[in-house]
């Protein structure tokens, strides 16, 4: 059964329109990607298209590599015929200009399909990142070597080594995309972009080329070498993000070109690594948590809780009050005696004048919240409570 594929729709300004569809992230499987090299091609050979926007469906560009595909891949697959053959020698070197555009997400695998566009146009809430090192790999599509030509070393570092994304407005500000618009203008403004670029109106910028972001090679070195020393600090034990800054070194030193195999061979190397296998399990332990047969499946509704008690207001039963409390929950707290219970409810009102110290919440806002709370000795008020939590020491 296929998993997922695109759909191409020439217009009539000769912009071909290159849509993902792989419901719910629109994820790179292989179909994917096999998908997008043949619309691709058509676009490329076609008389009447002049440039390409490539975008994701339902509003989601693309959440990257399909991971159910890790181990799965073609047994005689050339390394790098996609991420070098056809990403660089295709699209990025094509006659005809490709502009992404992205909504909702670009991550990992995603966000390096659309780096190799000539240029980018995002919505201000999308959300672009590079997570592969959450899995114990690195990107493996030419990420580590356009990123920092992007956005410079010390920005890409941080959001490979710390796997942290960035929304569309932040991006904009890194030089990460090149243009900031609304959802309902996305595609619209892409096909005008990748047409100016067409004509000339617009720079033709391969971002594997670019070199204006980048610092000297003795600031480089002093900047992956401080890299280096965080991630030993950080996690001394891991492989992955020592080969990351390796990979990133070998484009800065040797060029970029010759660093996209050494980043294939090294992904490769990390994707068979007990970390890696360790981390992805970890991945679909957490996303199977929340099916839970006869329960999640079932389209159940969750039941409304608008009133909460709580037994016991120690630290525990008061980090639970108080949590309530912040969601707008009227929340009753039963303790043993008078003593005990101004003691918990003390603790809240502290959780809760926090808040005020930080700015996160008014002095109104903190009388309002408190006004959920009140405290009983007996069970009287919990009759019509939706939860009761009840703690195994109340003091």
């Amino acid at each position: 059964m296929a998993r997922g594929a695109t759909t191409m729709e020439v217009r009539a300004d000769g912009v071909a329109v290159i849509t993902i569809s792989n419901p719910p992230v629109n994820a790179l499987s292989f179909d994917v990607i096999a998908s997008l090299q043949s619309n691709y091609g058509e676009a490329l050979r076609r008389n009447d298209v002049k440039a390409i926007v490539l975008t994701g469906a339902k509003g989601r560009f693309s959440g990257g590599f399909d991971i159910n595909g890790f181990g799965n891949k073609p047994k005689n697959e050339k390394p790098g015929s996609f991420s070098i053959d056809f990403l660089t020698g295709v699209v990025e070197d094509a006659q005809k200009p490709s502009v992404a555009a992205i909504d909702g997400v670009a991550l990992g695998g995603g966000l390096e399909l659309a780096m190799v566009c000539h240029a980018r146009v995002s919505t201000p809430s999308a959300q672009l990142g590079l997570p592969e090192l959450q899995l114990g790999i690195i990107p493996g599509m030419g990420g580590t070597q356009r990123l920092p030509r992007l956005v410079g070393l010390q920005k890409a570092l941080e959001m490979m080594l710390m796997s942290k994304s960035i929304k569309g407005v932040e991006a904009h500000k890194f030089g990460l995309v090149d243009a900031i618009v609304s959802a309902d203008k996305l595609v619209s403004t892409a096909c005008s972009c990748a047409l100016e670029i067409h004509e000339h109106k617009k720079p033709w910028l391969k971002s594997l080329l670019r070199t204006d972001r980048l610092t000297d090679i003795v600031e480089a070195k002093k900047i992956l070498k401080s890299a280096r020393v965080q991630a030993l600090k950080q996690s001394a034990n891991l492989q992955h993000p020592l080969v990351c800054i390796d990979v990133i070194e070998e484009g800065i030193l040797f060029g970029p070109r010759a660093a996209l195999m050494k980043e294939v061979l090294s992904g490769k190397m990390l994707e068979q690594s007990q970390t890696s296998k360790s981390l992805r399990h970890v991945f679909f332990a957490q996303r199977a948590t929340s099916k839970i047969p006869n329960i999640t499946n079932l389209g159940l509704t969750p039941r409304r809780i608008l009133k909460a008690a709580i037994v016991g207001g120690g630290l525990m039963g008061s980090g639970i009050a108080t949590a309530f409390i912040l969601s707008d929950i009227v929340v009753v707290l039963k303790e043993v005696n008078e003593k005990f219970l101004n003691t918990g409810i003390n603790r809240i009102k502290a959780n809760l004048q926090s808040f005020v110290k930080k700015g996160r919440m008014t002095k109104d806002d903190y009388e309002n919240k408190l006004s959920l709370l009140s405290g009983v000795l007996d069970y009287e008020q919990f009759r019509d409570a939706d939860v009761v939590i009840e703690m195994k020491e109340s003091t």
